[in-house]
């Protein structure tokens, strides 16, 4: 009897990891899901509740690092934005404790972006910690793109002189 028990601690104790791992993994996807669908009906209780109070937001401007109140300044006025999970992928820390993601979205004004992020465990469930929105730029049209951004950015500094 002593066996059994024995064989039975040793089999569901390696299989918790697993079952943990499938949880945090839904818990991480509900979370991101429940965002992006709050933001779509610009549900801002929803949303700024799966946000740290010390979250980072990053727009796809350089100027837009906002922690949590600026970005809910940012937010609240606007009839919300709706990005369409195409593709995501989502790791963990060994300790099961942070997650880490990106996600390919579409959006009918922009097409394709990019989210990436991190997430950490709380005692209310998965939140995210840090969101950054980008715009993935195709190899073949960077030069151009990026000479136009130098010249913006010249532009804005001579501006300032």
């Amino acid at each position: 009897m002593r066996t059994l028990i024995v064989y039975f601690i040793l089999i569901f104790g390696f299989m918790m990891p697993v079952l943990a791992d499938d949880e945090d993994l839904a818990g991480v996807n509900r979370t991101l899901d429940t965002f992006h669908g709050a933001a779509s009906d610009a549900d801002w209780d929803t949303y700024f509740a799966l946000l740290t109070e010390d979250s980072i937001f990053l727009g796809t401007d350089a100027s837009e690092r906002w922690d949590k109140p600026t970005f809910q300044a940012y937010a609240l006025p606007t009839k919300g934005w709706t990005y369409t999970v195409r593709e995501r992928h989502v790791n963990f820390t060994p300790d099961g404790n942070t997650a880490w993601f990106d996600e390919l979205l579409d959006n009918t004004k922009y097409g394709t972006s990019r989210g990436t992020g991190v997430l950490i465990r709380t005692n209310d469930g998965w939140k995210i910690s840090q969101y950054h929105l980008t715009f993935p730029l195709p190899n073949d049209l960077a030069k151009g793109i990026t000479e136009q951004i130098q010249a913006f950015e010249a532009g804005q500094k001579a501006g300032q002189q």
